[in-house]
């Protein structure tokens, strides 16, 4: 059990450490503006969905998943 908790936190701070990098370089990076994200302007109405960013968000996130749990 315990080294579960320890493979958990040390997920929880690669996660901290990798938000804290796109945070800090989030002008260099088009996170939210990759080609593929869908955005419809209209007269009263705007709608953004941002399913490149999510793919290659979700992508990350299974990686750093896998590195985690390989043994």
């Amino acid at each position: 059990m315990n080294s579960t908790i320890g493979k958990l936190l040390i997920f929880i701070g690669f996660l901290f450490v990798f938000l804290g990098i796109i945070f800090l370089f989030s002008k260099n990076i088009p996170i939210g503006r990759l080609p593929g994200d869908i955005y419809v302007k209209k007269d009263n109405f705007s709608f953004y969905f941002p399913i490149t960013t999510m793919i290659v968000i979700s992508i990350i996130i299974s990686f750093l998943i896998y590195l985690i749990g390989k043994k």
